[in-house]
């Protein structure tokens, strides 16, 4: 079987390792893959997989574009005409979806073709952007137009960020013109939280899966390293947070404030910051940028004593999943799917609850294993069976 996925990134953040760590299964039993992004780099070892859409130019007059015109989905008009030329070379059985924001694609052409092309189509849904006219998430401002039709949109300063005029109404009609009637194409949310928001969106009509997201358990396990010196808390207690991008929505404050109202004994540690944001964290925290290693990942989830997710938007975040295979609990706010993965073995406390965070961490030693599987053989099953009965 011939796979083609398509997303943003290829090998590097949460949903780009989703794709390669399918890619990797899926070629170990005999089958092709290719995975076409748009954005960051493909390490050495992805490289064979990777089909780059457009150039930087085109990324950045898309996102001048997102920018000055609410256009994200709306540039990159001729390298996606190009890259759908390539596509019907390839000529793949399935063609499978995952985040088609981020500058890099344009929804129209690509739409367009999906709609007369004939092949098994799945589109796994990381966050909202698929049903509403601007944002990916809306949980954090408490919105719901997204039920009946966007406009007016208040997140104009939040990723897609704007500057110029609001088009929430048109991308949202856009949206539902392009993304419905579609034949042969399937859903699949990683958390029971996503997929009730779907069937109360626009895309309802559609078959919705739930296949929670996996994680390469051969590398995300529990091992022994010397980290805690490296970073200098060895004799600590690691409290770890993690994100990729550090926004106000994952929280950072409430981990800044959760680092004043625990003990010397412990030491919150931070990694996925910016410069800007190592240079104003305060004294007695330690942060780290963001690494693409996943062995160091690996090594900082086995160090913690905790994990803490402060997320106050998301899906099912991998975070947790990679947390919980180190043999790490997991702390998090009553967010999104979030707490799907955290009852595995963790604790879920009230959503900007700080001192219910501070006494979980306290009690954590209490905290018991649940029965579960997240390696992502268990997710490849799933989607092996999707891509057969499509």
């Amino acid at each position: 079987m011939k796979i083609l996925m398509i997303n943003v990134a290829c090998g590097i953040g949460s949903t780009g390792r989703i794709c390669t760590d399918l890619a990797e299964a899926l070629e170990s039993r005999g089958h092709q893959v290719k995975i076409a992004y748009g954005r960051k780099i493909v390490l050495e070892k992805h490289q064979k997989y990777a089909i780059k859409i457009g150039t930087e130019l085109d990324v950045m007059l898309h996102g001048v574009k997102a920018r000055l015109l609410d256009g994200m989905g709306l540039g990159s008009t001729n390298a996606t005409k190009k890259f759908i030329e390539w596509v019907k070379e390839y000529d793949p059985d399935v063609i499978h979806l995952h985040n088609i924001h981020g500058y890099y694609i344009n929804v129209k052409v690509l739409f367009d073709y999906l709609r007369t092309c004939g092949k098994k189509i799945i589109w796994t849904l990381h966050d909202c952007w698929s049903f509403t006219g601007h944002c990916p998430h809306f949980e954090y401002v408490e919105c719901g137009k997204w039920k009946k039709g966007c406009d007016k949109c208040q997140q104009k300063t939040e990723y897609p960020a704007r500057i110029g005029p609001d088009f929430s109404k048109r991308n949202y009609d856009l949206k539902k013109r392009l993304f419905t009637n579609i034949d042969n194409m399937v859903l699949v949310t990683p958390s029971n939280w996503l997929k009730e928001l779907v069937g109360e969106s626009f895309l309802k009509e559609y078959e919705t899966v739930v296949i929670n997201n996996g994680i390469d358990t051969k590398v995300f396990k529990p091992v022994s390293s010397d980290i805690k010196k490296r970073i200098g808390c060895e004799n600590k207690k690691v409290v770890l947070g993690v994100a990729s991008i550090w926004s106000k929505r994952k929280g950072l404050a409430y981990l800044i404030e959760l680092s004043k109202k625990l003990g010397p004994v412990y030491q919150v540690v931070i990694v996925g910051l910016k410069p800007n944001q190592l240079a104003e964290l305060p004294e007695g925290m330690i942060g780290i940028e963001r690494t693409n290693s996943v062995k160091e990942l690996a090594e900082l989830y086995s160090c913690a004593e905790v994990y803490v997710n402060t997320t106050l938007e998301d899906n099912y975040p991998t975070t947790n999943l990679e947390a919980i295979a180190c043999g790490t609990p997991v702390i998090t706010f009553e967010t999104g799917g979030s707490p799907e993965s955290a009852k595995m073995y963790g604790k879920v406390v009230p959503r900007g609850d700080v001192d219910a965070v501070a006494k979980a961490v306290l009690e954590v030693k209490n905290l018991k294993k649940n029965d579960f599987d997240i390696d992502y053989n268990y997710m490849l099953e799933k989607y092996l069976k999707l891509y057969g009965e499509v």
